[in-house]
Order: structure tokens, then C-alpha cells, then sequence
């Protein structure tokens, strides 16, 4: 299975450039005050379709061949791969149709469809979900789009850490969300390469921590269930690219509850007035749990995505 290098990261440059301006680092002196240590955030909520994957979307559609385009692109999505691919699908005039599970956020499956792409409901969570993308419709003759295991979606998704080495070229902690590992080893890739002594952490929900088990025991594992409310990272099983990516580049993985990401919520919210979903506090919520780790260093968390579910903020609002 093909690998991803910092020179495919920097081959997708100037694709995801041509649409994309860079996100914001930002120092939040509220924050590095409660960890004890200086704490950026990486606004990736600030994207057109207010998630990371947008970066590697445009990378892969951008790169299709004319029968790939012709056949259109089909993929399985929790929302903000959809939006990623339906996004770029629109840009490059290519047929997307995405499927994601019963009971999805529906401001998703809503711009998902604004994007134009074609949306299917099925499935109780995401893997199965995809089951049904890969095994019933993929066989139709779609270009089906694995959400985790193609190098051009890791390698359009880099230039996310592309960005922050750029502004600051020593950071000594990253934390990434970790769904089925994308964001992770883009941002991996290029530490490796642009500061091997950076520590790349992920970040999982106690309740659908199939990758990091499968990363800490060095054997693939499945959960029964996908018990989060973060659909972002909710996931049962892990991608097979990705997980053997993430033993080349990532330091250490830490589960979170999620009473623990809707306080991450909550106090991002609170300090910069953003609004992230549960995958995208998913950095902060493990920052300030390792926080006696990290007292008098630069720690980078990334805000993965910003597309709450508003029925959630209440709860969000009133967690402690």
C-alpha cells in the first residue's frame, strides 16, 4: 500500500493554495494561563466548509483522471469528509455522491447537499455506513474515496502542518484529533521532516478508541460500537493506510471522555469565542488533560472542525 512523503505534501501546496488561504495559529493568552504553558490554537474551523478535510479533498479531485471524473466520486462520510469532497467535487465540476448514517448531524447532511452532491442515509454509524458505500454502490463503477486510506487526501491534508512550521518552527507538542488518522499523519509527514523533535500526539474518545488500541498493541482491533457523541471521531475500526502510517510519525495517543470534549467546548468558546464540534475540541481536551506535561512549553492544538450540531450547545453550555 502506497506511503505518503513530505515531498507529496509539497507537490499538493500549490493545489490546495489555489483555493485555500492559510488558517490561523493563534497564541490564546487564557488558555497558555491555564495550562501553564504556551498554547496555540490551529484554526482549521475557519475553512469554507469549516473543517480540515478540505485540504485534501481539493487534492485528490483536483488530481482525477478524465474517466475518474466521468464515473464520479462516491464516499462514505460523518460530514465533514463529505463536505470536503462534495466542496471540491462542485469546484471541478465532478459527480459526488456521499453516504452517511442515520442520524447525522444534520447541519452537515445540509451542506453537504448545498455543496450539490447527492446525499444517502444509511447505516446505524459510520462503518456501517460505509460497508454499504463500498460493497453496494462502489461496485456501480463510481471513483470511491476511503476517507483515510489515499495518499493524496493525507498528503492535500499536510499542508495544514505545512502552515504551522511555517509560523512557528519549534513547537514541542501538536495534538491532532484522531477519526481514522488523516489529519494525523499529514501533520505527521511534515513534523517529521520539518522538526523531527516535535512530539505528534493524537487524540481519540474513550468510546471509539479502535485506532489507538490498535496502534498501542501493534494488532488490528474493532470496537463493538462507536459510544461518542463526536462524530468526527467516531469510529469502530481503524483504516489500514493510516494505521501503518502512524507508527512512523505519531509519538503517543491519549483517550478522552466526552464530558471531557464538551468542556473543551465549552471553554474554547469561552476564551475565543469559536465555536468547535466535538472532534474539533478533541486537542484541547487532551492538552488540559496532560497539561502537568508540558509546563513552560509550545503546545499546538488543532481545531479540527466547527460544525456542531447546535442542539448540542446546551449541553456544551453547562458542562463543568
Amino acid at each position: 500500500m502506497s506511503s505518503v512523503t513530505y515531498a507529496d505534501v509539497v507537490e499538493a501546496l500549490p493545489r490546495v493554495r489555489s483555493v485555500l488561504t492559510p488558517t490561523a495559529l493563534l497564541d490564546w493568552p487564557g488558555f497558555s494561563e491555564l495550562l501553564g504553558c504556551q498554547l496555540l490554537l490551529k484554526h482549521e474551523n475557519h475553512q469554507p466548509t469549516g473543517a480540515f478535510k478540505v485540504r485534501g479533498g481539493i487534492n485528490l479531485v483536483s488530481t482525477l483522471s478524465d474517466p475518474e471524473r466521468e464515473a464520479g466520486i462516491l464516499a462514505c462520510s460523518t460530514g465533514n469528509h463529505g463536505q470536503s469532497l462534495a466542496f471540491a467535487a462542485r469546484r471541478f465540476r465532478v459527480r459526488c455522491t456521499i453516504v452517511v448514517p442515520r442520524g447525522n448531524n444534520p447541519a452537515k447532511n445540509r451542506a453537504i447537499r448545498l455543496f450539490g452532491a447527492e446525499l444517502i442515509e444509511h447505516g446505524r454509524d459510520f462503518d456501517e455506513a460505509r460497508d454499504y458505500a463500498e460493497n453496494v454502490l462502489a461496485p456501480r463503477g463510481y471513483r470511491y474515496v476511503h476517507s483515510a486510506n489515499e495518499p493524496k487526501l493525507i498528503a492535500g491534508v499536510g499542508s495544514m502542518a505545512v502552515e504551522i512550521f511555517d509560523v512557528l518552527p519549534d513547537p514541542d507538542v501538536i495534538f491532532v484529533p484522531i477519526g481514522l488518522g488523516s489529519g494525523v499523519c499529514g501533520t505527521g509527514v511534515v513534523a517529521r521532516a520539518r522538526n523531527p523533535r516535535t512530539k505528534i500526539i493524537g487524540v481519540q474518545a474513550e468510546g471509539a478508541s479502535a485506532v489507538s488500541q490498535s496502534w498501542k498493541t501493534g494488532q488490528w482491533q474493532e470496537t463493538a460500537n462507536a459510544a461518542t457523541w463526536a462524530e468526527g471521531v467516531a469510529t469502530r475500526r481503524p483504516a489500514s493506510m493510516t494505521l501503518e502510517l502512524m507508527r512512523t510519525v505519531l509519538d503517543d495517543v491519549v483517550l478522552v471522555s466526552d464530558d471531557e470534549l464538551r468542556r473543551a467546548c465549552r471553554l474554547i468558546l469561552e476564551h475565543t469565542h469559536n465555536i468547535a464540534e466535538g472532534a474539533g475540541a478533541a486537542a484541547m481536551a487532551a492538552a488540559l488533560k496532560t497539561r502537568d506535561q508540558w509546563s513552560g512549553k509550545t503546545v499546538v492544538g488543532i481545531i479540527s472542525g466547527g460544525n456542531l450540531n447546535l442542539a448540542q450547545l446546551p449541553e456544551i453550555l453547562a458542562a463543568l
